[in-house]
This record gives structure tokens, sequence and C-alpha cells, in this order.
């Protein structure tokens, strides 16, 4: 995700760099690659915390728990502080850019675990939790004690991130990658460690993934310290220096739409909770949404590619072209897996699912057999929208992504005709369209641009 930079800062960017030969879709290929090797590796999480807790003790409430109100909320607790990564990667050019975004991410870190605390610890969780969320009674105290324990994460989230930005400024992005091993294997042996211990479900998740995510920024805060003391200390100050209006000017539109993009996940909850099937489609979810993330990461990875790459010859034809082959790919990957023995095997043998449970799963994946395919090309015209100039676009779409769900989902909870999870994901998949047919519409000018000068 990008977006233009102040005015104020704009005279501190490099030159732009000379046109170089034309791009190839073979180019596209190994730029993509190792970012989507990096975001499937961060996908494999949500399986292995799902495939833990369906084989400890009450594995249909312990999920449910986790993903129908630990993991929506933790995620939308955090949404502020997730884009400090691109903020730190596009501003960190002195040691003073540093400093006032490290004391911003600090203060923005604390008081988001205090929001956390109050959510968790006190009867804040009942009025917010109980009230809008709406889970079966049942998940209630689960999903609390899931909370508690998942209190380092917001804080570990914005130092993690904010750090990794400057490695990826810095030319060390392979820390990144190598803070994700550390991450999934602090991950497995604290998940091992618990249940070998006999606790519960959302005691080992809960616990595994707070103390992964605090592995991870402190592998990521310590390997940012080279970059602070060398390049960082030695580099010249930039002129106007970087100011908290300034910096908030650029940060402001991006942390609104992360914020917008993870209200989804609580929605998408607190509608579930109001169908039929309620409390195994919540069981469901994590495992179905695991999956899922994995086949859409490779969408994901495609949105830096595009946004680096498109100024150069020739590479809006090879970005169109790797589109249809990765979309192609996607959409083939998906339909072996909802339409053979594959989802039974995944969700039975790997994810350690009951019958029934897998029965829903298997519907809700295939209901969602379009959304991975719809990220693909959703990342495509961001790019695309980026390049032109108009990154307003890219919030406007959001806003157009959760309305759309937000309508679907509300239908479905009035409407009570369909088992929750099969409905909720044709529900995501259907407004992941409707934002790509607004990113069309506001890409269309650069579209018909880049068009015609490939065709010049």
């Amino acid at each position: 995700m990008a977006t233009a930079l102040p005015k104020t800062l704009e005279a501190t960017e490099a030159p732009a760099a000379p046109r170089r030969e034309p791009v190839t879709q073979a180019q596209v290929a190994r730029r993509w690659a190792p970012l989507a090797a990096s975001w499937l590796t961060m996908g494999l999480e949500g399986p292995i915390v799902s495939a833990v807790m369906a084989r400890l003790a009450d594995p249909e409430v312990n999920l449910a728990a986790y993903g129908g109100v630990v993991l929506p909320v933790a995620l939308l607790i955090e949404a502020p502080i997730m884009m400090l990564l691109t903020a730190s990667t596009a501003l960190a050019k002195d040691l003073a850019s540093y400093r006032l975004m490290y004391r911003f991410m600090m203060l923005a870190g604390l008081a988001l675990t205090l929001l956390h605390a109050l959510l968790a610890f006190t009867p804040l969780y009942d009025v917010v939790i109980g009230t809008l969320l709406g889970p079966p009674e049942v998940v209630r105290r689960p999903a609390q004690l899931g909370l508690m324990l998942m209190l380092p994460w917001t804080w570990a989230i914005a130092y993690r991130r904010y750090h990794q930005g400057l490695l990826i400024r810095h030319d060390r992005s392979h820390h990144v990658t190598i803070g994700t091993f550390v991450r999934l294997l602090t991950l497995c042996v604290a998940l091992a460690a618990a249940a070998l211990a006999g606790a519960s479900g959302i005691v080992a998740g809960g616990l595994a993934i707070g103390l992964a995510v605090t592995a991870e920024a402190v592998y990521a805060g310590v390997q940012a310290r080279p970059v602070v003391r060398g390049p960082l200390a030695a580099a010249p100050a930039i002129d106007p220096p970087l100011r908290l209006p300034a910096f908030w000017a650029f940060y402001a539109p991006l942390a609104v739409t992360s914020v917008v993009s993870l209200v989804v996940q609580p929605l998408g909850s607190a509608a579930m909770s109001r169908m039929p099937e309620a409390l195994a489609s919540l069981a469901a979810w994590p495992v179905v949404g695991g999956l899922l993330f994995m086949f859409r990461s490779l969408g994901f990875a495609f949105n830096e590619v595009v946004v680096a790459m498109l100024d150069r010859p020739g590479a809006y034809r090879a970005l169109r072209r790797f589109t249809l082959s990765l979309g192609a790919a996607v959409l083939a990957g998906t339909a072996l897996v909802a339409f053979t023995p594959l989802s039974r095997l995944w969700f039975t043998g790997v994810s350690g699912l009951s019958p029934e449970l897998t029965r829903l799963a298997t519907l809700g994946f295939a209901a969602a057999l379009l959304w991975p395919l719809l990220d693909v090309v959703r990342n495509l015209l961001q790019g695309v929208v980026v390049h032109g100039g108009r990154t307003q676009g890219i919030s406007q779409s959001m806003f157009v992504f959760l309305g759309a769900a937000a309508l679907l989902l509300g239908l479905g909870a009035v409407w009570r005709a369909f088992p929750a999870l099969p409905y909720a994901m044709v529900a995501f998949a259907l407004a992941t369209a409707a934002q790509v047919a607004w990113l069309w519409r506001v890409g269309r000018p650069e579209l018909r641009r880049l068009a015609a000068e490939e065709a010049g």
C-alpha cells in the first residue's frame, strides 16, 4: 500500500532512476517469488495454531473463541499501527526523522495496548464484545482469556513493523524473512510446550501467538540497531526536517485504510454469530481463513511488484500477462482443493476437524472460490491507481468493500436462510468484486494511458 508524500517531503526524494530495458514476464515472476514466499511463510501461522487447537480439549469452543473473537478483536486494535512499516520505509531518511517516528510508535503502541487491556481485563469486555459481537455464551469466557494472553500483541506488532521498515529501506530485507522464521519457530515451540503441559486450546494458541510476535519484534529491533548507528546516524539531515504535522499528513490516510480493512473481521464474526450454525461456523472460520490466506497471499505479494515496476518500459504488458497467469493458477489451485478429496485431507487430516466441521469448512472454502483470484486482480489495479497518483481511490475502495460486506452480512443475519460460514464467504468474495470494480473505475484514465503507451 502506498500514498503520495506531503509536499514538505517531496524535495527530499531522489531523482528518478533512468529507464531500463523493457520488463519481461520472467522478471516480474522473479520479483514476485521471494515476496510470495514471505507471505506464504507468514500465512502458515494460522493453520498451525488451528491444527493444534483442534486436537486439544473442546476444539469447537476454543476454535470459535479464537477465530470468532480473539483474532478479529486483536487485529482491529492493532490496525492503526500496521502501516508503520510503510511509514518507516518511506520517511526514515535521517536520525531526526527516525526519532520522531520512534516516539510516535512507542506512544501509539502503549495507547493501543492500554485499550487492549481495558477490553480484556475489565467489564468493558462484556459491554463491547458481548453486545457488539454477540458470540455464543459458551465462547465468551474462553475468548476473554485468549485476549488476556495476547496482551503483548499490539505493542510487539508496532515495534516489529517499524523496525522492519528500516531494514527494508536500507537493503536488509532478508532479516524480515528471517524474522518470520523466528516467529514460526517460537510459535511451534510454545504450542508444543503448552499442549504437553495440558493447556486448553485457547491458552495454547493465545500464549504461543503472543510469544511468537514478541520474539519477531525483538529480532527486528536487534537487527535494526546497526542501521540506526550506521547509515541513519551518518545521513545528512533532510531539509526541511520531518515534523509531526507532515508525518501525520502522510500516515493518517494509511491508518484509516488499515482500520477499514480490518473492521471486516469483527463484522464477519458479529454477523455469523447471528446466523444458523453459528458455533460450528465460528469454529471452522480460522481454519478456512488460514487456508484461504495462503492462496490470497499470492495476490498480496503482487501489490509491491506492480508499484515498483510499473514505471519501466514494457512493464504494463508484462504485469498484465502475469496477472492472467497468476490468476489462472490461483483459481485452479483453489478449485482443486475445493472440489476434490484434498479438502477432506486438509480439513480432517491436517487441521484435525471433526466430520461435521469438515463438511462446513469444505462448503465455506468452495463458496470463497473466486476470492483469491479477485485479490490478484485487485492488487494489479491498486498498483495502477497508486502509479497514477489517485491514492484516494485506494481508501475509497476499502469503504466500498466494507459497505458491500456489511450490507450482505446484515442481510444474512436477518434472512437466516443459509449456514453462517458459506454465506459469509460469498459475501466477502462479492464485496471484493465490488472493490475491484471501484478500483477499475478510478484507474481507467491510467489504464488507458498505459495501454496507449504500450501500443505506441
